[in-house]
């Protein structure tokens, strides 16, 4: 099994956009209020249940990775786990991780199981966590709204796609700031961001989407140079969150530019 290190870049001593943003006091409001972001929730036939028992950031990075894999199957598990796969390899738990992500290939539970437990390594990258061995087991609502989360992701893009970019990092966009990070998916005019929460928006989210933004037009992926919309999709709660580019005031750009991204 090769593991490609084309959606990563970054490690444990380096600052990733999020932990950069979590040491910036924004303005009050934000710098992006979330209510400059119209919401729109999209319809679906199934209501999610009550009773998950896997934490709530591994339900997201699944869903997410698994809604990767149904948009591009030809490419694989091994693709759409690439990060996961890099870490178990940097926790010398590569072994179990090839035993998981052979059992990934659709939407059935012994393919979300294997998923859950193959995104714990996720950590070992993006914080330097290494977690247990212990097997995960998700219960009937976890495997039921994980599922209902990924089919309502790939009606999102069924209405608002189709993706141009994903997976993708900010090569040439970072700084002495920000040295690591990586983003969800293009379309032809919106830069999109994932989140599965359980609640609203918040600010930190609404930087984190403007920081993606302004580091990727400063990276070496021309196609942000084209977009004109930032937008949230939040499968949980089936909402999508959208911001025209052109009403962010000048003054917010220089400053998330200068303060938050170091250019």
């Amino acid at each position: 099994m090769t593991i490609s290190l084309r959606h990563y870049r970054g490690g444990n001593s380096m600052v990733s956009v999020t932990k950069r943003i979590e040491q910036i006091k924004q303005p009050r409001g934000g710098y992006i209020p979330i209510k400059s972001f119209s919401s729109k929730e999209l319809t679906s036939s199934n209501e999610l249940k009550p009773s998950e028992n896997i934490p709530p950031n591994l339900i997201g990075i699944t869903v997410d990775y698994l809604t990767r894999l149904m948009l591009n199957p030809v490419e694989g598990a091994q693709e759409a786990f690439n990060i996961s796969l890099i870490g178990a390899n940097r926790a010398n738990k590569l072994m179990i991780a090839k035993s998981l992500v052979d059992q990934i290939h659709d939407l059935n539970d012994q393919s979300i199981t294997a998923a859950i437990n193959l995104v714990k390594y996720d950590s070992v990258l993006r914080s330097g966590f290494i977690p247990e061995d212990t097997m995960l087991v998700p219960n009937e609502d976890t495997l039921f709204n994980v599922k209902e989360m990924v089919t309502r992701s790939l009606n999102f893009f069924d209405e608002y796609g189709p993706i141009t970019l994903d997976s993708f990092t900010f090569l040439g966009g970072y700084t002495d700031k920000i040295s690591s990070g990586d983003g969800d998916f293009l379309t032809a005019d919106t830069l999109w961001d994932f989140k599965v929460l359980k609640a609203n928006i918040k600010p930190q989210h609404t930087l984190q989407l403007l920081v993606y933004y302004l580091m990727g037009t400063n990276s070496i992926h021309d196609e942000f140079h084209s977009l004109k919309k930032l937008g949230i999709f939040n499968p949980r709660l089936n909402t999508v969150y959208s911001l025209e580019i052109e009403t962010i005031p000048k003054e917010v750009i220089m400053a998330v530019s200068k303060d938050v991204i170091g250019y």
